[in-house]
């Protein structure tokens, strides 16, 4: 874990991770072998980042890229046609379009990572990230789904402009890291993502986020 961190900083992203975790079980039918995988690939990487395995950036090639080829080619197998079928077929868009509530509170630990000197600014809303806006979109549309039918152009808009939010973090997330292909924020890079529990954020909360929106894009553009 990131020394002199506040613990509720700590426990507040595991508490985030498990609910991101809850919300993709529900809004895929419930698939327990899915879910299961997921669990077991996020225990993987936690036991790796709290020994410390990923602190050491000057190695090559780079270690952070057991998390991030591996999620990548997960992200793409589960793209592919049968995969694909097997979710759209028992697919909750409402608890999917919930899902990405998460992201308010991402963002908020995303900031505190930056006072404490373990994130650059511009990967915060005081910088270039600007994806709590999904994260209130998504609460304001989880709310409406309850209380009256949401329009298909409305979450097609949504997914789109959330997809597009969320790429642009997760590049920037990429080049500001301690990296051979690091572009910005040298002064103070993306260290949190190396430790406990925050490399749970690109190994397996940025990839779900990033797979529920391109299946509900699918999804509701069938039904245009």
């Amino acid at each position: 874990m990131i020394d002199g961190l506040p613990n509720w900083i700590n426990w507040a992203f595991i508490a985030t991770f498990f609910v991101t975790i809850a919300l993709f079980h529900l809004a895929n039918g419930r698939s327990k072998k899915l879910s299961l995988f997921i669990v077991v690939w996020s225990l993987f990487h936690a036991v790796l980042a709290y020994n410390g395995f990923y602190n050491k950036t000057d190695l090559f090639p780079p270690r952070f890229l057991l998390v991030l080829i591996p999620s990548l080619s997960f992200l793409i197998f589960g793209l592919l046609k049968k995969n694909r079928e097997q979710i759209l077929a028992k697919r909750n868009i409402r608890a999917s379009t919930f899902l990405h509530v998460i992201r308010i509170p991402v963002e908020i630990m995303l900031f505190y990572l930056y006072l404490y000197k373990t994130m650059p600014q511009l990967m915060t809303f005081e910088g270039r990230n600007f994806d709590i806006i999904a994260g209130i979109l998504a609460l304001v549309s989880g709310i409406l789904f309850y209380v009256k039918s949401v329009g298909k152009t409305f979450l097609l808009v949504f997914n789109g402009i959330g997809l597009l939010l969320i790429l642009f973090v997760f590049v920037n997330g990429i080049l500001s890291s301690e990296l051979p292909i690091q572009m910005f924020a040298f002064d103070q890079p993306t260290k949190a993502l190396e430790y406990f529990p925050f490399v749970l954020l690109p190994a397996t909360i940025v990839p779900i986020v990033i797979y529920t929106h391109i299946i509900d894009l699918i999804l509701l553009m069938r039904k245009v």
